[in-house]
């Protein structure tokens, strides 16, 4: 478990400034693009950025700001969490990520999701009442894309393909790079081994323990089926400060804010402290010292088998500094830790 991959993950969150004014959408992509620079010197593995179409997310096209990471970068892998497969083509998906490679040199990953947000569908003309269905048929043309060879497809809601080349191709022996984001159900698990691509386990509340079913469930599917292992990953949230304390008291409350603004839409209630406690404490929430975050880590990947870790750092509203010393922190402490606790 060594090897295992360590990276980090933002949305592109909205942030205040040092005064606590909103930071305008422009500077926080530039920001981003500092924040994965500075990723990339620590040695941190990957950087994946998720899509959004709503004005507390600045990223609404993430390829082009892995492009701009690209140049500024050498080793750090460049992905989406998640590119929202079901409100985008497949065959512009795949050309805007097999040029990402190419610039790249060979760096570019994509997680495909279906979206947890869904302003993507009505933005781009698409019915929700087809959620599902969108994802499935252009999960099963992005895949058969990936053979970078003639496709011949067909299906309800995009234009057949007919032996269809796609350009450009990549140098990869498997096509681009991808990932499936799986928020935890059977149906996505089973879709991911049958259409061979891994899976990436959104963890955003409660014991990781509880997501083993869905991990043996995927062990076990890939070897009826006799495929060769895929690598599983999990993407949660957390911070890093000097102490628990320090870590906790930063991300409090823009961790509320943030909680509070989805829970007006969706019906949810408000997060109370002593929740967020549990999660820090137990749960879902890597907040605290490099030490302590380096541990639950470290536990995470025992308890499921991952063989990749990444944390979501940008949080709500929390101010570029603060996301630049957990970066700092992530890379030169708790990454090496992680690795020392799993070799023990």
């Amino acid at each position: 478990m060594t090897d295992v991959i360590l990276g980090l993950d933002s949305f592109g969150d909205v942030t205040l400034d040092e005064r606590g004014v909103r930071v305008h959408p422009a500077q926080v992509l530039r920001d981003v693009v500092e924040q994965a620079a500075l990723a990339d010197r620590l040695g941190v593995d990957a950087i994946t950025l998720g899509e959004h179409h709503r004005d507390d997310f600045a990223i609404s096209s993430p390829e082009i700001v892995l492009a701009a990471i690209a140049s500024r970068t050498e080793r750090i892998l460049l992905g989406t969490g998640v590119t929202v497969l079901s409100s985008d083509d497949p065959v512009r998906v795949y050309e805007r990520f097999a040029t990402l490679d190419a610039i790249s040199s060979g760096r570019a990953e994509v997680i495909l999701g279906r979206g947890s947000f869904t302003e993507s569908f009505p933005l781009f003309g698409y019915d929700l009442s087809d959620y599902d269905e969108l994802f499935s048929e252009k999960l099963d043309l992005f895949a058969k894309l990936r053979s970078e060879g003639p496709v011949t497809w067909s299906g309800r809601h995009r234009s057949a393909l007919v032996d269809q080349e796609i350009y450009p191709k990549t140098e990869q022996p498997d096509g681009v790079r991808a990932w499936i984001g799986v928020g935890g159900s059977p149906h996505s698990v089973l879709r991911a081994v049958q259409v061979g691509i891994p899976m990436m386990l959104a963890i955003i509340g409660g014991d990781p323990a509880r997501f083993r079913p869905f991990v043996e469930l995927y062990r076990s599917t890939q070897a009826e089926l006799g495929v060769v292992p895929m690598p599983l990953g999990m993407h949660s949230p957390g911070h890093v400060a000097e102490s628990d304390e320090q870590a906790r008291e930063e991300l409090w409350p823009h961790f509320a804010e943030g909680r509070r603004r989805i829970g007006r839409e969706r019906g949810w209630p408000e997060a109370s402290r002593a929740e967020f406690e549990r999660e820090a404490d137990e749960g879902s929430l890597y907040v605290g010292s490099p030490e302590t975050v380096a541990r639950r880590i470290a536990a995470a990947v025992r308890v499921l088998g991952v063989d990749r870790f990444d944390l979501k750092y940008a949080n709500g509203t929390m101010p570029h500094a603060q996301l630049m010393r957990s970066i700092e922190l992530y890379g030169t402490t708790v990454i090496p830790r992680v690795r020392e606790l799993l070799a023990g």
